[in-house]
């Protein structure tokens, strides 16, 4: 399972202005802020934003300048493979190593939405000794109840992260993704479609 929520997109009318600079041709822009404070592409400044796009990184420098924000609830082992995406992101994660022990641990934790029955019975099985460990640590403060559950704790927990992207990240893991056998890559897909402005500075290779 994932979860991805909180999604602010910035800094467009910046980008769009320096996208205008190797040609010096700031009088051509057309672009506006509507009623509600939305920045709104005109006709000209979104056909020099698709021709870029289009033209490939070395380009679309721009995108760059585009940023995304978002809180994002995955299961570990989704977290290891969003990790490849080291260059243009940031991310402020909550602590497993602080904070594990702050709660009691419940089904809700992890993500198990795709378990066998049999599968399930083994997290159950897991997480009843797993609380057994955190009551022992917070009771007694000792370090090998934590350690167990720090070396037990599986992939399919859930961590929370507050991330920071750029629109040309999301280009690269939108096509390396898309067709991934995990489900929560193509959710993940599927927001990065809904961006403002997705299907014509994200999505650019779908023509071809």
């Amino acid at each position: 399972m994932i979860t991805i929520e909180k999604i602010s997109v910035m800094n467009l009318e910046n980008a769009v202005r320096g996208a205008r600079n190797p040609m010096n041709s700031w009088q051509k822009s057309d672009s506006y802020y509507d009623e509600k404070g939305n920045y709104i592409l005109g006709e000209n400044d979104l056909d020099l934003c698709r021709r870029l796009a289009k033209a490939g990184s070395d380009h679309r420098k721009y995108l760059r300048q585009i940023f995304v924000s978002m809180d994002i609830c995955a299961p570990l082992y989704w977290w290891k493979e969003f990790d490849t995406y080291k260059v243009a992101t940031v991310a402020n994660s909550c602590s497993t190593m602080h904070k594990v022990h702050a709660k009691a641990f419940s089904r809700e934790d992890f993500s198990c939405d795709r378990l066998s029955p049999a599968a399930l019975s083994q997290l159950d099985a897991l997480i009843a000794f797993l609380e057994e460990r955190r009551l022992a640590f917070v009771a007694t403060k000792d370090k090998a109840a934590w350690h167990d559950i720090i070396q037990l704790l599986p992939s399919s927990y859930n961590q929370l992260r507050t991330v920071t992207m750029n629109y040309e990240t999301l280009v690269n893991m939108y096509y390396a993704r898309r067709g991934h056998k995990l489900a929560e890559w193509h959710e993940m897909c599927d927001v990065i479609k809904s961006l403002p402005y997705a299907a014509d500075l994200i999505l650019v290779k779908e023509e071809e």
